[in-house]
């Protein structure tokens, strides 16, 4: 028989422990799905990130921002390569992942110190639902063990913002980065600072655009965007502000190009709206102009590019 335990049961069976955040965003499109889990300390966070790349199973890639872990997976079931951790097996992974209505299910192997990672740490994260664990469960040791962890079905959902700001006071990131902060809708996940063409002719000073994601449900994203509309309105300085909005965990290829070119490239209002309408990204102007959604479109484009998105094409060559 299996046994379903909550956060608060299984905290009470083994202590709360070190992960702050365990959130499944769900990309149903591309079959794509991301677990993105906050450690207290790098230190677990690193040996999962190897360990879970060794051993396969439906992970596809694993990505580590401080003490933020991002595990990209793909829907279905994986043949996994579990054992003592070596060069060629590693010891926690993930061989299924299921959506279940609004909730997803992902299956998890780990052992020996692993097994607890999966069995006490990550269930009694606050954002599980409950884990089922199987009758022969044991944790620690030598043992091999694995649990069903189910989540909400959560999106991401990436806004960017530009033109806020003017010459006298303001700036972009800093609206944005406050949006992130400040939101009740969903969950906040991470905030970028994007740099644009420093030779641009329109621009205030550093000529940056921002961007900000939510894992959010579906249901909410009407309520998120009318937030967010409402919340860059009262915080910009400028009357050419506008905000762009983008659903889902793969950035098109022609969206991402048009953000890089951007770093290099003077582009008109029309080229970005042409990108924007190609991509699926919505873009809202909150007085009508057209001035900032240029940078609006390309904070998106560049969102997923790590340390290039802060930069130009020479700070990388």
């Amino acid at each position: 028989m299996v046994q379903v335990l909550t956060p608060e049961e299984v905290q009470a069976r083994s202590g709360r422990m070190f992960c702050k955040r365990f959130l499944t965003l769900v990309d149903e499109k591309n079959e794509k799905v991301q677990i993105i889990e906050t450690c207290s300390s790098v230190g677990p966070a690193e040996w999962d990130l190897v360990n879970r790349r060794r051993t396969g199973g439906v992970i596809e890639s694993v990505d580590l921002k401080s003490t933020m872990l991002f595990t990209n997976t793909r829907l279905g079931e994986g043949e996994m390569r579990l054992g003592p951790a070596s060069q060629q097996l590693g010891a926690q992974g993930i061989s299924a992942v299921r959506i279940e209505g609004d909730e997803v299910r992902t299956t998890w192997y780990g052992m020996a110190g692993a097994s607890v990672g999966i069995g006490a740490c990550l269930p009694a994260c606050p954002d599980v639902l409950r884990t089922e664990y199987p009758d022969d469960f044991k944790m620690g040791g030598a043992h091999i063990a694995h649990v069903d962890i189910i989540t909400p079905k959560y999106v991401r959902v990436v806004i960017g913002i530009d033109d806020t700001d003017t010459k006298e006071k303001g700036a972009t990131w800093v609206a944005g980065l406050k949006l992130g902060t400040q939101c009740p809708i969903g969950k906040f996940i991470e905030h970028k600072i994007v740099q644009l063409n420093p030779d641009a002719p329109n621009k205030t000073t550093n000529c940056c655009g921002t961007a900000v994601s939510f894992a959010v449900k579906e249901s909410d994203i009407p309520a998120l965007i009318e937030y967010a509309v409402d919340f860059i309105r009262k915080e910009s300085y400028s009357e050419d502000a506008v905000l762009t909005v983008y659903q889902g965990l793969k950035i098109p290829e022609p969206l991402a190009k048009f953000g890089w070119d951007c770093k290099s490239i003077l582009f008109k209002p029309a080229d970005a709206i042409k990108v924007a309408e190609e991509c699926g990204v919505q873009i809202i102007s909150l007085n009508g102009g057209d001035k900032g959604v240029i940078g609006a479109v390309a904070a998106i484009g560049c969102f997923d590019m790590g340390e290039k998105a802060a930069g130009v094409p020479q700070d990388f060559e």
